[in-house]
């Protein structure tokens, strides 16, 4: 067995997040909503930067948005905004601050209304890639094809986040509850 290309050319002493990232979190099934809207904040966050960058930085996202609390980020306010534009260790960019805000509302009324934003996952799967960007886009900001893709291949729902040689590929299938197909 070997490690996905990705990982594999990690050094084994490198400070690079990516390994831990693919060994113990990528395609992982994610049941708490909380750490589902942590997921997709960094994939917003991501685009046009680097995942590694994303890894680094997780402390202080956390830090500045509420530990990711869906109904505390939902509620924050232009002083909020202004606090995490200011903020230099996270990604500075007013529609993504915007979108996070925004996005954490609608969670709300998709826990509101099917008792958790992973029951809202759980309800819509299995879809295809474009089914599922159409889906989110109808209902979030800031969630192109490559946003949707990720956030669904990392958490789950979508195949390809490991190749089936990879040793982290069976621990993954198998953290998968019994209903979920592929």
């Amino acid at each position: 067995m070997s490690y996905c290309s990705w990982v594999a050319q990690l050094a084994d002493d490198s400070d690079n997040p990516n390994r831990h990232y693919h060994d113990h979190s990528y395609g992982f099934p994610i049941a708490n909503d909380n750490e589902l809207f942590e997921r997709l904040v960094l994939e917003i966050n991501q685009a046009g930067l680097s995942w590694t960058l994303m890894l680094k930085k997780q402390a202080a996202f956390q830090a500045a948005y509420a530990d990711f609390d869906v109904a505390r980020v939902a509620a924050f306010g232009d002083q909020d905004i202004a606090r995490l534009l200011a903020d230099a260790g996270i990604v500075r960019n007013r529609l993504k601050v915007q979108a996070a805000v925004y996005n954490a509302q609608k969670i709300l009324c998709l826990q509101a209304e099917y008792g958790s934003f992973k029951q809202w996952l759980d309800a819509h799967h299995p879809l295809e890639l474009a089914a599922w960007v159409k889906l989110f886009r109808s209902q979030f900001k800031f969630v192109g094809g490559e946003i949707v893709h990720e956030f669904l291949m990392s958490t789950g729902y979508l195949p390809g986040a490991h190749t089936p040689d990879c040793p982290v590929y069976a621990r993954v299938i198998s953290a998968r509850p019994p209903w979920w197909s592929k």
